[in-house]
């Protein structure tokens, strides 16, 4: 597998697309991290790793969040920056999704964290992923 996060985000979003409750795929530590985000922020219900009980690694378990009417939270989930073409932002220059209504993760020297935690404490870094 070339991409293991663009990987992570088509399995959520076909996950969606077929309104299953949960997507479970193999695990990382960025992985995770995208998770988490993902959790603190509330665009997903729960994120956790899992022992596999067929193969020997982890896995990244992921309950998905819906609204009332049954649409899905994330509308948009978009890988920014790939193997082939690194987009990175300035501390000035961090990306603002739909007004601000969407996140943006971004890999900064501190760890991963969303554009609005990166603006807040003045770094910049590689744009991951944005979603609304």
């Amino acid at each position: 597998m070339t991409d293991p996060i663009a990987d992570m985000l088509s399995r959520i979003r076909n996950a969606h697309a077929v309104k299953k409750q949960e997507v479970i795929m193999p695990s990382s530590k960025i992985k995770f991290g995208i998770a988490k985000i993902l959790e603190n922020e509330g665009w997903v219900e729960k994120a956790e790793i899992v022992k596999s009980r067929k193969a020997k690694f982890d896995e990244l378990r992921i309950v998905l969040k819906y609204l009332k009417n049954g649409d899905a939270k994330i509308s948009s989930l978009k890988r920014v920056s790939k193997p082939g073409l690194k987009v990175y932002a300035k501390k000035k220059t961090l990306p603002k999704v739909l007004n601000n209504y969407g996140i943006a993760i971004i890999s900064t020297q501190e760890g991963l964290m969303t554009n609005k935690q990166a603006k807040s404490k003045g770094l910049g870094g590689e744009v991951v992923c944005e979603l609304y």
